[in-house]
């Protein structure tokens, strides 16, 4: 029964147990007409519906803190009020209308944050009907949002939730050379995507180099790029074309207005989209293993003028680390994922601190609906992979790879990520080290809400899925 109404309390949490009825007689205004449109590559609407849940002052107390920014406050405490935090430090008063949480010696950091994710795209229940995150009828399919396949009942989301992951970037597969828009969510209940949907946080593009999309389109199918350098003129190409597009916008606007009666160029979302990277409005996610590659990639971004946000997968990092922190191109990698194919052969454990050693951006992900739930673990191996060879990782350094330098590639590091005041409230407690394999999740807060109590049955969330059937339903 607690289950039940575990579900129940988590749906009611959103509204999505209430209904409204317009009222009568009133219907939206007329779209505009195509002509008075006023181009912009975030066209098309689905605006974030997110709001944030109920919230407490909370002060937690008598806890190790990792702030995410590179400080870490032994017997220290930490205050939110109103979804943001406060305070943080080692003496700080309870104000008179805060709920006091004893952290009994466990450990506060920021809400963990996957950088690559494609939870709700491919969710659990696995099957053909879930499956949305290649839409592979092209090797550019730059028109297609992630949010549009997502669906918001994944039970991996709370299985995400349990391991302390507040924020995730979702994005399309990996078939496509242009795979299409994420979007970045909290892990909050919703119906709908956009109720989850990261508020001002910027759209992403996904790309995809290498084996995938000649895996994909090289088999046969003599309409689509077969080879490397076939990726690579295809690419070129299609930022021409989206630089034409720009520019017949622009000169549209232009004779506008200089009152000239002129129609406007006919949209095309595809050419939004890459067009956004080349105005700087959408940030680009590239999924790449091989150094060469990569490089190649950052070539082309000096000849079009745009700029590269992270590499994803990014095995061969190390072997760049310095050209990637003279561009300012951050990698999000995994721990000690490799040999799974020939790109990946020389993928490294060492890969993330040899990366940062270099004074470039490293970031840590999953692209997994398991390894999502145990980051902070993922975290920890790295971190000991590199302290074997010698680099001498600390726990201040290793959290920043999941949670501040995550945020940085989702554009989000200026309201999460770290536990500083003035941020968002997305708090873990943990009920030890959260590098230890034995420390599990005691508390998660979003925007200050508290979302998972490990002791509390109401904030136990399940969803469809996880609850089964009731017997005797079928």
């Amino acid at each position: 029964m607690a289950r039940i109404l575990s579900k129940i309390t988590w749906l009611a949490a959103t509204g999505a147990l209430t209904l409204g009825l317009a009222a009568c007689g009133e219907s939206e205004p007329p779209a505009a007409p195509e002509d008075d449109f006023e181009f912009s590559v975030l066209s098309g609407g689905f605006e974030s519906t997110y709001r944030p849940l109920p919230s407490e002052t909370v002060l937690i107390t008598n806890a190790t803190i990792l702030t995410g920014a590179g400080e870490r406050i032994d017997d220290g405490s930490l205050l939110m009020r109103d979804g943001r935090i406060e305070a943080v430090g080692s003496e700080i008063e309870a104000p008179e209308d805060a709920r006091v949480v004893d952290a009994d010696g466990g450990w506060l950091t920021p809400g963990i944050i996957d950088s690559h994710s494609h939870l709700g795209v491919y969710p659990s229940p696995g099957d053909w009907a879930h499956a949305d995150g290649n839409e592979i009828v092209s090797a550019n399919t730059a028109h297609v949002w992630a949010e549009h396949g997502l669906w918001p009942q994944d039970p991996g989301f709370i299985r995400a939730l349990e391991g302390g992951v507040t924020t995730a970037l979702i994005l399309p597969g990996s078939a496509n050379i242009f795979g299409g828009r994420g979007v970045t969510i909290k892990n909050v209940p919703g119906r709908t995507a956009q109720d989850m949907k990261f508020p001002g946080a910027p759209h992403a593009l996904k790309m995809a180099c290498g084996e995938n999309p000649k895996r994909v389109y090289g088999q046969g199918r003599n309409s689509q790029p077969y080879t490397r350098m076939g990726n690579k003129a295809f690419v070129r190409s299609a930022f021409i074309d989206a630089q034409d597009y720009l520019d017949r916008w622009e000169d549209y606007k232009r004779k506008k207005a200089n009152g000239e009666d002129v129609d406007a160029p006919k949209r095309d979302l595809a050419m939004e989209t890459i067009a956004g990277v080349l105005n700087d409005e959408i940030l680009l996610h590239n999924h790449c293993y091989r150094a060469d590659e990569m490089t190649h990639r950052m070539d082309i971004a000096e000849e079009f003028g745009f700029h590269i946000t992270a590499f994803h997968h990014a095995v061969e990092s190390y072997k760049i680390a310095d050209r990637l922190a003279e561009a300012d191109v951050c990698s999000a990698m995994w721990s000690d994922w490799w040999g799974f194919k020939l790109e990946a052969w020389d993928g490294i454990r060492e890969n993330i601190p040899l990366v940062e050693a270099a004074g470039a951006c490293a970031v840590l992900h999953s692209d997994s609906a398991q390894d999502i739930q145990r980051l902070n673990q993922e975290a920890a191996k790295t971190m000991a992979a590199a302290n074997r060879a010698g680099m001498a990782v600390s726990r201040e350094q290793a959290i920043r790879w999941i949670t501040l330098n995550a945020a940085r590639i989702l554009g989000i590091d200026e309201v999460t990520g770290s536990l500083e005041p003035g941020k968002n409230a997305d708090v873990v407690l943990w009920d030890g080290d959260p590098f230890s394999v034995y420390s599990r999740t005691r508390l998660v807060f979003i925007d200050g809400a508290r979302i998972y109590d490990r002791d509390d049955p109401l904030r136990l969330p399940e969803l469809d899925f996880t609850l089964g059937m009731f017997e005797g339903d079928q």
